[in-house]
Parts: C-alpha cells; sequence; structure tokens
C-alpha cells in the first residue's frame, strides 16, 4: 500500500481528540502530545506507516520570566517523513517552540512540532488550531534576549568560542533572521559591520563577529587590524581567497 493510500486509511479511522489536559497557568483545556500519540500508534502500526524525524535547525535563548527567573527558549525546525511499508513517503516540515527554566525547553519544541505535524498530515479534527504546551511562562514586557548558538548546539562564550562556532551562530532577528554570521559575512559585510557597531546589538554578537575578524586577519598574515571589516573582506578578496576557505 503506498503513502496517499495508507494516510488516507488512518485519516478515515482516527477521529477526534478531545480536550483532556489542562494547562496550570492559565487554565484552558488542550491535546498533548501523548494524546495524539496514543490515537495515532495503533493505526500506524494497523497500516505499516513509521515516521522518522529530522531537526533542521535547532536555535536556542536566555529569556527572563516576569518573576525574574531564568528560561531557556527554543525553536526547532522538523522534517518529518512519514514512509509507507512499499517504500514510498511525504514530508512536512514544521516549526516547534518550547520553554523550560531546566533542560526540557528543546524536548517541549520537538514535542510541540510533532503534535502539530500529525495534526496537519492526517487532519485529525480538533477544535482550534491555536494549541500552547501545558505550561505558559508569562515573559517580562522588556527583556533583552541573547542568543546562545544553533547547530552545533552546546554553547560556548566569551575567550573560549571558536571561529568556527561564531560563525556558526544563526540570527534570530533583522533582516537575515536564520541565517548564520559566515553566511551573512560571505554575502552582505556592511550588514556585519552594522552589527558590529550597532549600539543594539547584544555583546555575545559582537564578542563572536569580533572573533571572526581577528581570524580573517590572522588568515591574512595582517601585521595590523583593518580599520573596518569592508576592508578586511577587501584584502581578503584581492588575496584571491574562497569562501570555503574562510576561518570559520
Amino acid at each position: 500500500m503506498n503513502i496517499h493510500t495508507s494516510i488516507n486509511s488512518i485519516m478515515s479511522e482516527i477521529g477526534a481528540i478531545s480536550k483532556e489536559k489542562t494547562n496550570t497557568q492559565q487554565g484552558f483545556k488542550y491535546r498533548g502530545v501523548d494524546d495524539v500519540m496514543n490515537a495515532l500508534q495503533p493505526l500506524l502500526c494497523k497500516h505499516k506507516v513509521y515516521i522518522v524525524p529530522e531537526v533542521m535547525n535547532h536555535a536556542r535563548e536566555d529569556r527572563q520570566s516576569a518573576k525574574g527567573a531564568q528560561l531557556i527558549y527554543s525553536v526547532c525546525t522538523v522534517k518529518y517523513t512519514i514512509y509507507a511499508d512499499d517504500g514510498s513517503s511525504v514530508t512536512a516540515v514544521i516549526v516547534g517552540e518550547g520553554m523550560d527554566s531546566g533542560d526540557k525547553a528543546t524536548n517541549k519544541a520537538m514535542s510541540v512540532a510533532f503534535k502539530y505535524a500529525c495534526f496537519q498530515v492526517f487532519c485529525i479534527p480538533t477544535e482550534e488550531m491555536n494549541d500552547p504546551d501545558s505550561e505558559s511562562p508569562e515573559i517580562a514586557a522588556s527583556v533583552k534576549t541573547t542568543p546562545k548558538t544553533t547547530l552545533p548546539s552546546q554553547s560556548t562564550k566569551g575567550a573560549n568560542m571558536t571561529p568556527q562556532q561564531a560563525g556558526a551562530i544563526v540570527l534570530n532577528f533583522g533582516k537575515y533572521i536564520n541565517t548564520t554570521l559566515k553566511d551573512i559575512w560571505t554575502t552582505d559585510i556592511g550588514y556585519i559591520e552594522y552589527l558590529y557597531k550597532g549600539e543594539k546589538t547584544s555583546p555575545y554578537i559582537k564578542n563572536a563577529i569580533s572573533i571572526m575578524k581577528k581570524a580573517v586577519e590572522a588568515k591574512m598574515g595582517a601585521s595590523e587590524p583593518a580599520s573596518t571589516l569592508e576592508e578586511d573582506e577587501a584584502a581578503y578578496n584581492e588575496e584571491e581567497i574562497g569562501d570555503e576557505e574562510l576561518p570559520f
């Protein structure tokens, strides 16, 4: 049986999933990821269908609750490939968000992504599409957030950051949202300069750009630092060093 027929068969059997859980902060009813799995798993087995997740992008930030507690905010872009027993498949790409004061932010983001992928692919009947997690921490009205890293997911700060880790940081704001600093460097060095000099740019991003800048200078064997990032790039171009040879 091909994947399209299999999905149609599952859709005809799964029925609605009622709201049985209650959000502890705001008191509303919602459907949890376990409700979706409990309803869907027997039908996936029956029709010989399975789902393979792949995290395509992962971003994390520090945030602060209204009461001053530290929170981790995580956003995952996940591609789900749904296979039938004949090898045919379809894919769905979903963004999930999660927040936690411990180490569960990424788990929550992936759970939300999976839940909504199932809702949308299998058209599971729901009363509303706005279905948040069981926990909804209140965010302070004015909070300056500090991006950590995206893939690779380990956080590295300050002088311990390597040029490669600095270049792998993904912006979560501005016209280059979801773009790495390395990719921005190679396409719009002026924007890197803007970030480097900007008063609103976080010290974390400025430090990353500084590390990249020093790596470029070291690669070129510069005896004196260039005055601007544009001069770094111009000197790089004069030496005919390709983007693939950037030190980050």
